[in-house]
């Protein structure tokens, strides 16, 4: 089992950047591939990007490609989002979210969620 913690989440304006952390815990933590996901209020979850176990395979949705930034430092055990060039519409709860068979798109393909950050791009 993995616990995830995310951090870094606030209050921006529109063009900013910010850097989202999600620390993980547990024996096997790296083992993990991760995914990002945010849900904005009244909307469903929505996919942001993953990242495999290793690290070398990453991808990303339309609506942040060229401007997040997902890695990992499985030494530290923790996942980031670098966030550039932030918009309004990119305001949401952000989840970060682990599982150890695949990495995927769909909620339904991790088991295990932190319990969210909220990002806040004022215009």
């Amino acid at each position: 089992q993995v616990q995830l913690v995310e951090s870094g989440g606030g209050l921006v304006q529109a063009g900013n950047s910010l850097r989202l952390s999600c620390a993980a815990s547990g024996r096997t933590s790296r083992a993990y591939h991760m995914g990002w996901f945010r849900q904005a209020p009244g909307k469903e979850r929505e996919f942001v990007g993953y990242i495999s176990s290793s690290g070398s395979s990453i991808y990303y949705a339309d609506s942040v490609k060229g401007r997040f930034t997902i890695s990992r430092d499985n030494a530290k055990n923790t996942l980031y989002l670098q966030m550039n060039s932030l918009k309004p519409d990119d305001t949401a709860v952000y989840y970060c979210a682990a599982d150890l068979k695949s990495a995927g798109v769909r909620s339904g393909d991790y088991d295990y969620w932190g319990q969210g950050t909220q990002v806040t791009v004022s215009s």
